[in-house]
């Protein structure tokens, strides 16, 4: 029984909740390591909170709200939220996990409008090049 839940994957909510710490503990700035040490643990913890790995009490939730000077429902705010919105907002909050992805972000919030637009149909062409020609190659192996 302990193995089936050692390899579990995390719960989408789980992901999600971490993901929204994750976000707000960048957007102020702070460390790993500075919100492990306000909450009394290790900054691996925190890091398997923000992947969804270990739940998070609600006591737990409720020291994380305060070192990240927020409320407890600005962190849960993605979760109340309907059953069709919600699968949205927890694939986008998957997706901000994705290594660079929050850089690029903040990045790309800082360009021009012009620009933006300029890099998203940069992208959507190597994108859309680089999948027609996976898609040869594998015609070529068939």
């Amino acid at each position: 029984m302990n193995a089936e839940l050692s390899n579990k994957t995390p719960d989408p909510m789980d992901v999600a909740l971490g993901a929204s710490v994750r976000i707000r503990r960048r957007t102020i700035g702070m460390s790993q390591e500075a919100l492990a040490e306000q909450c009394g643990v290790s900054f691996q913890q925190i890091q398997k909170y923000e992947n969804g790995a270990n739940r998070i009490s609600f006591s737990r939730l409720v020291q994380i709200a305060r070192a990240l000077r927020c409320r407890v429902v600005d962190l849960m705010d993605v979760l109340d939220t309907s059953g069709a919105e919600i699968g949205g907002d927890i694939d986008m909050l998957s997706r901000i996990r994705t290594p660079g992805a929050l850089e690029l972000l903040t990045a790309f919030e800082r360009l021009p409008q012009e620009a933006r637009t300029s890099l998203v149909n940069l992208l959507r062409t190597l994108t859309e090049t680089d999948a027609s020609g996976m898609r040869a190659r594998q015609r070529e192996l068939a």
